[in-house]
Protein backbone atom coordinates (compact mmCIF):
# COMPACT_ATOMS: atom_id res chain seq x y z
CA UNK A 1 0.00 0.00 0.00
CA UNK A 2 0.77 3.31 -0.55
CA UNK A 3 -0.52 6.92 -1.12
CA UNK A 4 -0.05 9.40 -4.00
CA UNK A 5 -0.65 12.75 -4.39
CA UNK A 6 -0.27 15.32 -7.63
CA UNK A 7 -1.22 18.91 -8.44
CA UNK A 8 -1.24 20.92 -11.62
CA UNK A 9 -1.83 24.76 -12.08
CA UNK A 10 -0.95 26.00 -8.19
CA UNK A 11 2.20 28.20 -7.73
CA UNK A 12 2.74 26.74 -4.10
CA UNK A 13 2.69 22.95 -5.63
CA UNK A 14 5.34 21.23 -3.52
CA UNK A 15 3.27 22.72 -0.04
CA UNK A 16 0.23 21.31 -1.42
CA UNK A 17 2.01 17.97 -2.19
CA UNK A 18 3.31 18.00 1.66
CA UNK A 19 0.11 18.77 3.33
CA UNK A 20 -2.19 16.32 1.08
CA UNK A 21 0.85 13.51 1.90
CA UNK A 22 0.61 14.48 5.17
CA UNK A 23 -3.19 13.43 4.64
CA UNK A 24 -2.19 10.14 3.26
CA UNK A 25 0.48 9.30 5.81
CA UNK A 26 -1.86 5.79 6.92
CA UNK A 27 -1.30 4.40 3.53
CA UNK A 28 2.70 4.11 4.64
CA UNK A 29 5.44 5.19 6.75
CA UNK A 30 8.66 4.07 5.34
CA UNK A 31 9.61 6.86 3.00
CA UNK A 32 8.23 9.94 1.46
CA UNK A 33 8.95 11.95 -1.90
CA UNK A 34 8.21 14.62 -4.30
CA UNK A 35 9.19 16.13 -7.71
CA UNK A 36 8.12 19.25 -8.38
CA UNK A 37 8.35 21.30 -12.14
CA UNK A 38 8.60 25.10 -13.12
CA UNK A 39 7.66 23.73 -16.65
CA UNK A 40 11.11 23.20 -17.70
CA UNK A 41 13.11 21.98 -15.24
CA UNK A 42 11.87 18.81 -12.69
CA UNK A 43 13.42 18.74 -8.73
CA UNK A 44 13.04 15.93 -6.83
CA UNK A 45 13.18 15.00 -2.70
CA UNK A 46 12.80 11.93 -1.29
CA UNK A 47 14.15 10.71 2.01
CA UNK A 48 12.86 7.62 4.50
CA UNK A 49 10.73 8.53 7.30
CA UNK A 50 7.01 10.11 7.95
CA UNK A 51 6.27 13.24 6.11
CA UNK A 52 7.27 15.73 8.68
CA UNK A 53 10.42 14.35 9.13
CA UNK A 54 11.36 14.44 5.85
CA UNK A 55 10.26 17.60 4.56
CA UNK A 56 10.88 21.23 6.01
CA UNK A 57 10.03 24.62 5.39
CA UNK A 58 13.98 25.06 3.93
CA UNK A 59 13.43 21.75 1.37
CA UNK A 60 10.16 23.22 0.43
CA UNK A 61 11.44 26.19 -0.79
CA UNK A 62 14.05 24.31 -2.77
CA UNK A 63 11.23 22.70 -5.01
CA UNK A 64 9.51 25.79 -7.29
CA UNK A 65 7.10 24.83 -9.53
CA UNK A 66 3.21 24.76 -10.24
CA UNK A 67 3.28 21.24 -11.52
CA UNK A 68 4.16 18.45 -8.46
CA UNK A 69 3.60 14.41 -7.59
CA UNK A 70 4.04 12.89 -4.16
CA UNK A 71 4.49 9.67 -2.46
CA UNK A 72 4.15 7.76 0.46
CA UNK A 73 5.39 4.26 0.41
CA UNK A 74 4.82 1.09 2.24
CA UNK A 75 6.54 -1.65 0.43
CA UNK A 76 4.47 -4.65 -1.29
CA UNK A 77 7.51 -5.36 -3.39
CA UNK A 78 10.93 -4.43 -2.79
CA UNK A 79 12.73 -3.37 0.61
CA UNK A 80 12.57 -0.54 2.51
CA UNK A 81 15.88 1.15 1.11
CA UNK A 82 16.36 4.78 -0.16
CA UNK A 83 16.58 3.74 -4.29
CA UNK A 84 13.04 2.41 -3.69
CA UNK A 85 11.99 5.76 -2.32
CA UNK A 86 9.28 7.05 -4.88
CA UNK A 87 8.49 8.98 -7.03
CA UNK A 88 10.79 7.34 -9.66
CA UNK A 89 12.41 9.85 -11.67
CA UNK A 90 14.76 9.21 -15.10
CA UNK A 91 15.40 11.37 -17.54
CA UNK A 92 14.66 9.33 -21.39
CA UNK A 93 15.22 11.31 -24.20
CA UNK A 94 15.81 14.60 -22.93
CA UNK A 95 12.81 14.51 -21.09
CA UNK A 96 12.57 13.82 -17.29
CA UNK A 97 9.59 11.91 -16.25
CA UNK A 98 8.28 11.29 -11.96
CA UNK A 99 6.12 8.24 -11.69
CA UNK A 100 4.20 7.50 -8.75
CA UNK A 101 2.74 4.23 -8.44
CA UNK A 102 0.12 2.54 -5.94
CA UNK A 103 -0.65 -1.01 -6.15
CA UNK A 104 1.24 -4.10 -7.24
CA UNK A 105 1.67 -5.46 -10.45
CA UNK A 106 1.47 -9.03 -10.62
CA UNK A 107 4.06 -10.03 -14.28
CA UNK A 108 6.43 -7.66 -13.08
CA UNK A 109 9.00 -10.34 -12.96
CA UNK A 110 8.35 -11.45 -16.40
CA UNK A 111 8.34 -8.37 -17.49
CA UNK A 112 11.94 -7.32 -15.88
CA UNK A 113 13.63 -10.55 -16.88
CA UNK A 114 12.17 -9.69 -20.79
CA UNK A 115 13.57 -6.17 -20.56
CA UNK A 116 16.82 -7.06 -19.16
CA UNK A 117 17.34 -9.69 -21.87
CA UNK A 118 17.01 -6.89 -24.61
CA UNK A 119 19.54 -4.71 -22.63
CA UNK A 120 17.63 -2.88 -19.94
CA UNK A 121 19.34 -1.84 -16.85
CA UNK A 122 17.32 -1.51 -13.56
CA UNK A 123 18.34 0.59 -10.76
CA UNK A 124 15.68 -0.45 -8.17
CA UNK A 125 13.76 -3.84 -7.12
CA UNK A 126 10.39 -1.84 -7.15
CA UNK A 127 7.59 -3.38 -9.68
CA UNK A 128 6.92 0.19 -10.27
CA UNK A 129 10.10 0.15 -12.37
CA UNK A 130 8.96 -1.87 -15.08
CA UNK A 131 6.05 0.97 -15.90
CA UNK A 132 8.57 3.59 -16.63
CA UNK A 133 11.26 0.97 -18.67
CA UNK A 134 7.73 0.13 -20.87
CA UNK A 135 6.71 3.73 -21.14
CA UNK A 136 10.52 4.69 -22.45
CA UNK A 137 9.85 1.76 -24.69
CA UNK A 138 6.87 3.26 -26.95
CA UNK A 139 8.11 7.08 -26.05
CA UNK A 140 8.16 7.57 -30.03
CA UNK A 141 4.37 6.98 -30.09
CA UNK A 142 2.94 10.18 -28.08
CA UNK A 143 3.22 9.68 -23.81
CA UNK A 144 -1.27 8.54 -24.34
CA UNK A 145 -0.69 6.02 -26.39
CA UNK A 146 3.02 4.65 -24.46
CA UNK A 147 0.48 4.60 -21.56
CA UNK A 148 -1.72 2.41 -23.30
CA UNK A 149 0.33 0.15 -24.80
CA UNK A 150 2.13 -0.48 -21.14
CA UNK A 151 -1.11 -0.73 -19.30
CA UNK A 152 -1.75 -3.57 -22.09
CA UNK A 153 1.38 -5.20 -21.07
CA UNK A 154 1.01 -4.60 -16.94
CA UNK A 155 -1.22 -7.22 -15.07
CA UNK A 156 -2.38 -6.23 -11.42
CA UNK A 157 -3.06 -3.35 -9.16
CA UNK A 158 -2.40 0.02 -10.59
CA UNK A 159 -3.41 3.87 -9.48
CA UNK A 160 -0.27 6.11 -11.53
CA UNK A 161 0.68 9.30 -11.18
CA UNK A 162 3.15 10.54 -13.84
CA UNK A 163 4.55 13.93 -13.72
CA UNK A 164 6.32 15.22 -16.89
CA UNK A 165 7.63 18.78 -17.06
CA UNK A 166 4.64 20.67 -19.00
CA UNK A 167 1.72 17.97 -17.52
CA UNK A 168 0.49 15.93 -15.17
CA UNK A 169 -1.28 12.69 -16.02
CA UNK A 170 -3.01 9.71 -14.03
CA UNK A 171 -4.06 6.47 -15.03
CA UNK A 172 -5.71 3.47 -13.29
CA UNK A 173 -6.03 -0.16 -13.64
CA UNK A 174 -9.29 -1.48 -15.72
CA UNK A 175 -9.94 -3.37 -12.62
CA UNK A 176 -9.90 -0.30 -10.06
CA UNK A 177 -8.24 -2.38 -7.35
CA UNK A 178 -7.03 1.00 -5.68
CA UNK A 179 -8.53 4.53 -5.36
CA UNK A 180 -8.20 7.47 -7.19
CA UNK A 181 -9.91 10.74 -7.10
CA UNK A 182 -9.48 14.53 -8.66
CA UNK A 183 -9.72 17.74 -7.01
CA UNK A 184 -10.33 21.43 -8.00
CA UNK A 185 -8.48 23.74 -5.95
CA UNK A 186 -7.70 27.66 -6.55
CA UNK A 187 -8.17 27.10 -10.25
CA UNK A 188 -5.55 24.20 -10.23
CA UNK A 189 -6.20 20.83 -10.16
CA UNK A 190 -5.35 17.81 -8.00
CA UNK A 191 -4.98 13.77 -7.99
CA UNK A 192 -4.90 11.66 -4.33
CA UNK A 193 -5.10 8.28 -3.13
CA UNK A 194 -8.33 9.77 -0.95
CA UNK A 195 -10.84 12.44 -0.68
CA UNK A 196 -9.47 13.38 3.35
CA UNK A 197 -6.05 14.99 0.92
CA UNK A 198 -8.70 16.94 -0.61
CA UNK A 199 -10.20 18.02 2.48
CA UNK A 200 -7.26 18.93 3.54
CA UNK A 201 -6.02 21.58 1.41
CA UNK A 202 -10.13 22.33 1.02
CA UNK A 203 -10.07 21.02 -2.76
CA UNK A 204 -12.90 20.40 -3.95
CA UNK A 205 -13.54 16.72 -5.03
CA UNK A 206 -14.65 16.23 -8.57
CA UNK A 207 -14.38 12.68 -9.56
CA UNK A 208 -12.99 9.59 -9.42
CA UNK A 209 -10.18 8.56 -12.00
CA UNK A 210 -12.36 6.34 -13.98
CA UNK A 211 -10.72 2.27 -14.13
CA UNK A 212 -8.83 2.26 -17.22
CA UNK A 213 -8.38 5.70 -17.51
CA UNK A 214 -5.59 7.79 -18.80
CA UNK A 215 -5.98 11.48 -17.26
CA UNK A 216 -3.81 13.96 -18.87
CA UNK A 217 -3.25 17.59 -17.30
CA UNK A 218 -1.84 20.25 -18.84
CA UNK A 219 -2.53 24.27 -19.57
CA UNK A 220 -5.29 23.68 -21.66
CA UNK A 221 -7.39 21.79 -18.96
CA UNK A 222 -8.93 18.00 -18.85
CA UNK A 223 -8.07 15.86 -21.28
CA UNK A 224 -9.62 12.09 -21.03
CA UNK A 225 -8.85 9.37 -23.19
CA UNK A 226 -9.72 5.34 -22.77
CA UNK A 227 -6.91 2.88 -21.59
CA UNK A 228 -7.91 -0.23 -21.36
CA UNK A 229 -11.21 -1.79 -20.47
CA UNK A 230 -12.22 -4.92 -17.98
CA UNK A 231 -15.09 -7.23 -18.24
CA UNK A 232 -15.60 -6.20 -14.45
CA UNK A 233 -14.34 -4.15 -11.55
CA UNK A 234 -12.60 -5.66 -8.72
CA UNK A 235 -12.38 -2.63 -6.24
CA UNK A 236 -10.36 -3.94 -2.99
CA UNK A 237 -12.94 -4.40 -0.02
CA UNK A 238 -9.83 -4.68 2.34
CA UNK A 239 -9.67 -0.71 1.22
CA UNK A 240 -13.20 -0.24 2.96
CA UNK A 241 -12.63 -2.98 6.27
CA UNK A 242 -9.38 -1.31 7.10
CA UNK A 243 -6.72 0.61 4.89
CA UNK A 244 -8.31 4.21 4.26
CA UNK A 245 -9.44 6.64 6.85
CA UNK A 246 -12.99 6.65 7.59
CA UNK A 247 -13.73 10.19 6.31
CA UNK A 248 -12.38 9.36 2.54
CA UNK A 249 -14.63 8.91 0.25
CA UNK A 250 -13.59 6.34 -1.60
CA UNK A 251 -15.00 3.66 -4.47
CA UNK A 252 -18.51 5.91 -4.32
CA UNK A 253 -19.22 5.77 -0.28
CA UNK A 254 -18.21 7.31 2.57
CA UNK A 255 -15.81 4.70 4.52
CA UNK A 256 -17.04 5.69 8.03
CA UNK A 257 -20.74 5.01 6.75
CA UNK A 258 -19.59 1.71 5.09
CA UNK A 259 -17.81 0.64 8.72
CA UNK A 260 -20.59 1.04 10.72
CA UNK A 261 -22.90 -1.17 8.44
CA UNK A 262 -20.73 -3.89 8.78
CA UNK A 263 -20.89 -3.52 12.91
CA UNK A 264 -25.01 -3.40 12.07
CA UNK A 265 -24.56 -6.68 9.53
CA UNK A 266 -22.26 -8.52 12.79
CA UNK A 267 -25.37 -7.09 15.33
CA UNK A 268 -28.03 -9.55 12.87
CA UNK A 269 -25.78 -12.24 12.89
CA UNK A 270 -24.46 -12.48 16.46
CA UNK A 271 -26.69 -10.89 19.03
CA UNK A 272 -24.37 -10.66 22.27
CA UNK A 273 -25.80 -10.58 26.08
CA UNK A 274 -22.55 -8.46 27.43
CA UNK A 275 -22.23 -5.27 30.09
CA UNK A 276 -20.94 -3.23 27.14
CA UNK A 277 -19.47 -3.12 23.58
CA UNK A 278 -15.94 -1.83 22.67
CA UNK A 279 -13.73 -1.38 20.37
CA UNK A 280 -10.15 -2.10 19.84
CA UNK A 281 -9.29 1.11 18.86
CA UNK A 282 -8.94 2.84 15.84
CA UNK A 283 -9.66 0.01 13.44
CA UNK A 284 -12.67 -1.41 15.22
CA UNK A 285 -14.09 2.10 16.13
CA UNK A 286 -16.74 2.36 13.29
CA UNK A 287 -18.17 -1.10 13.11
CA UNK A 288 -18.40 -1.20 17.25
CA UNK A 289 -20.57 2.32 16.58
CA UNK A 290 -23.04 0.17 14.69
CA UNK A 291 -23.06 -3.02 16.62
CA UNK A 292 -23.51 -0.82 19.66
CA UNK A 293 -26.47 1.02 18.08
CA UNK A 294 -27.94 -1.76 16.50
CA UNK A 295 -28.34 -3.75 19.45
CA UNK A 296 -28.86 -1.39 22.20
CA UNK A 297 -26.27 -1.77 24.63
CA UNK A 298 -23.81 0.53 25.78
CA UNK A 299 -20.54 1.60 24.28
CA UNK A 300 -17.53 2.09 26.33
CA UNK A 301 -13.53 2.58 24.89
CA UNK A 302 -12.62 -0.29 27.54
CA UNK A 303 -8.92 0.02 26.01
CA UNK A 304 -6.77 4.08 24.92
CA UNK A 305 -4.76 4.34 22.67
CA UNK A 306 -1.80 5.88 22.04
CA UNK A 307 -1.80 8.04 19.37
CA UNK A 308 2.06 8.47 19.53
CA UNK A 309 2.70 4.94 18.44
CA UNK A 310 2.05 4.02 14.67
CA UNK A 311 -0.28 1.40 13.22
CA UNK A 312 1.09 -2.42 14.13
CA UNK A 313 -0.30 -3.52 11.01
CA UNK A 314 2.10 -1.12 8.61
CA UNK A 315 5.22 -1.73 10.23
CA UNK A 316 7.59 -3.25 8.43
CA UNK A 317 9.19 -5.89 11.02
CA UNK A 318 7.41 -8.39 13.24
CA UNK A 319 10.10 -7.04 15.81
CA UNK A 320 8.38 -3.93 15.46
CA UNK A 321 4.79 -5.09 15.48
CA UNK A 322 4.82 -6.82 18.81
CA UNK A 323 6.55 -3.67 20.34
CA UNK A 324 3.71 -1.42 18.99
CA UNK A 325 1.27 -4.04 20.45
CA UNK A 326 2.08 -3.16 23.70
CA UNK A 327 2.82 0.15 23.84
CA UNK A 328 -0.10 0.93 22.11
CA UNK A 329 -3.62 -0.14 24.02
CA UNK A 330 -4.01 0.82 27.21
CA UNK A 331 -6.54 -1.18 29.47
CA UNK A 332 -8.98 0.86 31.62
CA UNK A 333 -9.34 -1.41 34.47
CA UNK A 334 -12.30 0.50 36.00
CA UNK A 335 -14.48 0.00 32.91
CA UNK A 336 -13.31 -3.84 32.59
CA UNK A 337 -13.05 -5.04 36.03
CA UNK A 338 -15.87 -8.09 36.15
CA UNK A 339 -17.71 -7.21 32.88
CA UNK A 340 -18.82 -9.16 30.04
CA UNK A 341 -17.53 -7.23 27.27
CA UNK A 342 -18.07 -7.94 23.13
CA UNK A 343 -14.87 -6.73 21.43
CA UNK A 344 -15.45 -5.38 17.86
CA UNK A 345 -12.00 -5.59 15.41
CA UNK A 346 -12.22 -4.61 12.03
CA UNK A 347 -10.04 -7.73 11.13
CA UNK A 348 -7.69 -10.70 12.03
CA UNK A 349 -4.76 -10.78 10.13
CA UNK A 350 -1.93 -13.13 12.28
CA UNK A 351 -3.26 -13.26 15.29
CA UNK A 352 -0.70 -12.50 16.95
CA UNK A 353 -1.57 -8.72 17.91
CA UNK A 354 -4.86 -9.73 19.17
CA UNK A 355 -4.21 -12.59 21.61
CA UNK A 356 -1.71 -10.33 23.12
CA UNK A 357 -4.93 -7.61 23.48
CA UNK A 358 -7.52 -10.32 24.92
CA UNK A 359 -4.41 -11.19 27.80
CA UNK A 360 -4.62 -7.60 28.31
CA UNK A 361 -8.41 -7.08 29.03
CA UNK A 362 -8.20 -10.34 30.85
CA UNK A 363 -5.68 -9.02 33.19
CA UNK A 364 -7.92 -5.87 34.03
CA UNK A 365 -10.92 -8.21 35.14
CA UNK A 366 -12.68 -8.97 32.23
CA UNK A 367 -14.90 -11.85 33.37
CA UNK A 368 -16.00 -12.87 29.47
CA UNK A 369 -14.38 -11.50 26.60
CA UNK A 370 -15.91 -12.39 23.19
CA UNK A 371 -15.00 -10.95 20.00
CA UNK A 372 -16.39 -9.73 16.45
CA UNK A 373 -14.66 -9.37 13.30
CA UNK A 374 -16.14 -7.16 10.99
CA UNK A 375 -15.06 -9.11 7.48
CA UNK A 376 -14.79 -12.76 6.96
CA UNK A 377 -11.99 -14.92 7.88
CA UNK A 378 -8.87 -13.66 5.47
CA UNK A 379 -7.69 -17.37 4.68
CA UNK A 380 -5.58 -16.45 0.81
CA UNK A 381 -2.92 -14.05 0.14
CA UNK A 382 -3.50 -10.87 -1.64
CA UNK A 383 -1.26 -10.16 -4.57
CA UNK A 384 -2.96 -6.53 -5.29
CA UNK A 385 -0.76 -4.60 -2.46
CA UNK A 386 -2.42 -5.29 0.92
CA UNK A 387 1.02 -6.92 2.84
CA UNK A 388 -0.30 -10.49 3.79
CA UNK A 389 1.24 -12.20 0.96
CA UNK A 390 1.98 -15.66 1.96
CA UNK A 391 -0.62 -18.40 3.65
CA UNK A 392 1.33 -18.88 6.15
CA UNK A 393 1.16 -15.45 7.73
CA UNK A 394 -2.62 -15.92 7.72
CA UNK A 395 -3.92 -17.58 10.90
CA UNK A 396 -7.69 -18.21 8.97
CA UNK A 397 -5.87 -20.06 6.08
CA UNK A 398 -4.63 -22.79 8.71
CA UNK A 399 -7.14 -22.84 11.45
CA UNK A 400 -10.59 -23.38 12.27
CA UNK A 401 -12.44 -20.62 13.69
CA UNK A 402 -12.66 -23.05 17.21
CA UNK A 403 -8.97 -23.10 17.25
CA UNK A 404 -8.22 -19.58 16.23
CA UNK A 405 -11.08 -18.95 19.29
CA UNK A 406 -8.97 -21.28 21.81
CA UNK A 407 -5.67 -19.64 20.54
CA UNK A 408 -6.90 -16.08 21.66
CA UNK A 409 -8.35 -17.14 24.62
CA UNK A 410 -11.83 -15.96 23.59
CA UNK A 411 -15.17 -16.77 24.95
CA UNK A 412 -16.44 -16.38 21.53
CA UNK A 413 -15.78 -15.85 18.59
CA UNK A 414 -17.31 -14.87 15.21
CA UNK A 415 -16.71 -12.91 11.78
CA UNK A 416 -19.27 -11.38 9.61
CA UNK A 417 -19.72 -13.71 6.87
CA UNK A 418 -19.39 -13.37 3.35
CA UNK A 419 -23.16 -12.44 3.06
CA UNK A 420 -23.34 -10.23 5.35
CA UNK A 421 -19.69 -8.32 3.95
CA UNK A 422 -21.75 -8.35 0.52
CA UNK A 423 -25.00 -7.15 2.22
CA UNK A 424 -23.04 -4.41 3.97
CA UNK A 425 -22.03 -3.01 0.29
CA UNK A 426 -25.38 -3.05 -1.01
CA UNK A 427 -26.01 -6.68 -2.22
CA UNK A 428 -23.14 -5.58 -5.19
CA UNK A 429 -20.29 -7.90 -4.52
CA UNK A 430 -19.63 -8.18 -8.11
CA UNK A 431 -17.80 -5.05 -8.24
CA UNK A 432 -15.45 -6.09 -5.21
CA UNK A 433 -12.21 -8.03 -5.24
CA UNK A 434 -12.85 -10.19 -2.52
CA UNK A 435 -9.68 -12.67 -3.24
CA UNK A 436 -8.46 -12.56 0.38
CA UNK A 437 -11.54 -14.55 1.50
CA UNK A 438 -12.61 -16.57 -1.45
CA UNK A 439 -8.98 -17.16 -2.83
CA UNK A 440 -11.18 -16.18 -6.33
CA UNK A 441 -8.11 -13.70 -7.99
CA UNK A 442 -9.98 -11.31 -10.58
CA UNK A 443 -6.24 -11.35 -12.62
CA UNK A 444 -4.48 -14.31 -12.45
CA UNK A 445 -0.89 -14.69 -10.36
CA UNK A 446 2.27 -16.22 -11.41
CA UNK A 447 2.85 -19.13 -9.20
CA UNK A 448 5.38 -18.65 -6.37
CA UNK A 449 4.87 -14.73 -6.48
CA UNK A 450 6.37 -13.21 -3.24
CA UNK A 451 6.86 -9.77 -2.03
CA UNK A 452 10.44 -9.61 -1.96
CA UNK A 453 10.78 -11.74 -5.82
CA UNK A 454 12.64 -9.02 -7.34
CA UNK A 455 15.18 -9.07 -4.90
CA UNK A 456 15.55 -13.17 -4.61
CA UNK A 457 15.90 -13.82 -8.62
Amino acid sequence: MCGIFGVFGHREAAKLTYFGLYALQHRGQESAGMAVSDGKEVREYRALGLVPEVFDEDILVKLPGHIAVGHVRYSTTGSTTIKNAQPFCVTHAGCTLALAHNGNLVNAHQIRSELEAQGSIFQTTMDSEVIVHLLAKAARKGIVEAIRETMGLIRGAYSVILLLPDRLIAFRDPYGFRPLCLGMVNGGYVVASETCALDLIQAQYLRDIEPGEILVIDEEGLHSYEGLKAEKQAHCIFEFIYFARPDSYIFGENVYVFRKRLGEGLAREKPLEVDFVMPFPDSGNYAAIGYARATGLPFEMGVIRNHYVGRTFIQPSAGMRDFSVRVKLNPVREILHGQKVAVVDDSLVRGTTSRTRVKAIREAGAHEVHMLISCPPIRYPCFYGIDFPTPGELIAAKHSVEEIRRYLELDSLHYLSLEGLIAAAGGDGGRFCLACFTGEYPVPVERGLRKDILEKR
